[in-house]
């Protein structure tokens, strides 16, 4: 085989010479040599598997399973498990333990196992859910348990080839800088996969080091959620009658869903048969993602069989929500975008607490840049702080923790525009169970109304003002791809960029070097922001589109909003100026 070379961190990784380390090193079992000897002959499969290290990032882990240096198995879970470990004990908290969850994707169950024991060897104690349970959950629990951290294996609603490993703090967060960098520090200073520690369940559960979390954390995880419903009594008069879709798309939302809208009172609830069980293969869609109009295939037949109001599906850790409702007027169910369902629960849930005189005066809305300014409007109306942050729900947790610490503000809601929202401080990350709870409250709610959901969401535009958002992803996979997102990138930051489409730029944002420059005066100043590689552009008559690469997947990200004077054309300009943007960084 040729000498195949790479660049990486300042320095040339010989991906084939790593390839033949793994292939021959003792410290590397059979298995995991019988699975590599079968792509010998693949070199760009090596190459992919092999021309970097995964890197643990500010999300923790998330890539392919298999084995290989840029791959999820148990030598790089080992690592980041190893090298969190060793920033535990630096910080003197291992005493307080971690909480660990997983969903339903493959190996989740084995990594969280190996993440558990060692942790353990490590003398620190682990709490480990007795089975797969959701992202909120864990979230919860860490609260509840007083951690210093928690490890939930998951790759969100990535397609059924990726497992992850996402890493929370003590107040339920994931983790934020500088503390994500700290541990990645450790992390990267795990150089022999022969530092890696652990010890057998047995010898663990003797030292009192190896936990189980039941069913009791389902119960009060539940009981907490129920306390947060604003209108129980119309709960229960309308759940007689209001129709219920549900799909968790084999994923683990269905552990707590189900029985949470029984008890508050739904009983029509109707859950995806073919989809109600955990599967990491995901076998009725391509990809676990309730963004993806054809995850609903299935609910939407079911739907249409039992005559729902509403039609709800989460992703794998539930985490995330996506949700069609039926225009009554013409009997098509009809998709929200995520921001379009957390802004109906946000004016819902905040024109009732206003109503019961108990929307605290001091109250915050949090969101990110890249989400609906529609927000913004809402937040105004019902005399709230906005405070807008940057992508990742965990820069939500920090103002929530930050406010928490000073006493200043009170959390009253807050969501980004990639399907997640939390109604509550109970936890701090996004929350699809609370979510499905949520938008089941308004439905009945709107339903004594003689509203439909999609009637409501009608009325906020009416109310507000038509703003329409769109996302794009450009997909550009392996190092090649890498290398292509991180050129674009450059080419647009480096371009004065002062027309998009019909609209001219009134304010370009570069976050990276936290910069701000007004185009119409030239007045230069900060954004105020955390560094972050996302270029922003506010355009005139309210629109604005931003780009920034995914951190979790190889994608780069766009994303576009406008205010229109009706929903048609608010649609017309929404699709011009995302055509204008997708043309202009694609041919940056």
């Amino acid at each position: 085989m040729p000498n195949g070379i790479c660049y990486k961190k300042g320095k040339h990784m010989n991906y084939l010479e790593e390839y033949k380390r793994w292939c021959e090193d003792p410290s590397f079992d059979e298995e995991t040599k019988k699975e590599l000897l079968e792509i010998k002959n693949n070199e760009e499969e090596i190459k992919d598997r092999f021309y970097k290290e995964l890197e643990f990032g500010t999300a923790g882990l998330r890539g392919i399973i298999g084995m290989g240096t840029n791959r999820m198995n148990k030598y790089t879970v080992g690592k980041a498990t190893q090298g969190l470990a060793n920033y535990i004990i630096e910080q003197g908290t291992q005493d307080m333990g971690v909480a660990i969850s997983y969903d339903s994707r493959k190996m989740s169950d084995e990594f969280s196992m190996q993440t558990a024991l060692i942790l353990n060897a490590n003398g620190i104690k682990t709490y480990l859910f007795e089975s797969l349970r959701p992202v909120p959950e864990l979230s919860f629990a860490i609260r509840q348990l007083k951690c210093t951290a928690g490890i939930m294996i998951t790759a969100s609603h990535n397609p059924p080839k990726y497992n992850g490993y996402k890493v929370y703090w003590d107040d339920g967060s994931q983790i934020i800088s500088p503390r994500d960098k700290d541990i990645i520090a450790k992390v990267r200073g795990i150089t022999d996969f022969k530092e890696i520690k652990t010890m057998n369940r047995e010898e663990a559960i003797e030292k009192g080091l190896f936990n189980v979390i039941g069913k009791d954390m389902d119960d009060k995880f539940i009981n907490k959620l129920k306390s947060l419903v604003l209108n129980p009594e119309i709960v229960k008069e309308q759940g007689k009658k209001l129709k219920i879709v549900y799909t968790p798309l084999h994923g683990t939302g269905n552990t707590i869903a189900e029985r949470l809208l029984n008890e508050l009172g739904f009983e029509n609830v109707y859950v995806v048969p073919e989809q109600a069980k955990p599967d990491g293969n995901f076998p009725t869609v391509d990809y676990p993602n309730p963004e993806d109009k054809k995850a609903f295939k299935l609910a939407l037949e079911l739907a249409e069989k039992v005559d729902a109001d509403v039609v709800l599906a989460t992703d794998p850790d539930a985490d995330r929500l996506g949700i069609y409702a039926k225009d009554a007027k013409t009997g098509e169910y009809m998709t929200y975008t995520g921001n379009m369902s957390a802004l109906l629960i946000a004016e819902y849930r905040i024109s009732q607490m206003k109503e019961k005189g108990i929307l605290p005066a001091d109250g915050m809305f949090i969101t990110t840049i890249v989400s609906s300014d529609l927000a913004k409007a809402i937040a105004k109306y019902y005399n709230l702080e906005c405070i807008e942050v940057l992508t990742g729900f965990k820069n939500i947790g920090a103002v929530i923790k930050k406010a928490e610490e000073k006493k200043d503000k009170t959390y009253v809601f807050g969501f980004e525009e990639s399907y997640g929202c939390l109604i509550g401080d109970y936890a701090r990350d996004k929350d699809g169970i609370s979510a499905v709870m949520s938008l089941c409250e308004a439905a009945a709610y709107y339903k004594s109304k003689g509203l439909t959901l999609w009637d409501q969401m009608m009325n906020i535009y009416e109310k507000y003002g038509y703003y329409k958002e769109a996302q794009i992803s450009i997909v550009l996979e392996g190092a090649e791809g890498a290398e292509k997102i991180k050129a674009m990138m450059s080419n647009m930051r480096n371009k004065d960029i002062e027309q998009i489409g019909d609209y001219k730029v009134i304010k370009f944002k570069d976050v990276d070097r936290d910069y701000v420059k007004d185009m119409i005066t030239g007045e230069e100043s900060n954004t105020g922001l955390p560094k972050s590689n996302v270029l922003y552009y506010e355009l005139e008559n309210n629109s604005w589109c931003c780009v920034r690469p995914s951190g979790t997947e190889p994608k780069i990200k766009l994303y576009i909003g406008i205010k229109g004077e009706n929903m048609e054309n608010a649609n017309e300009k929404l699709e011009k100026l995302s055509k204008a943007m997708e043309d202009l960084v694609r041919n940056s």
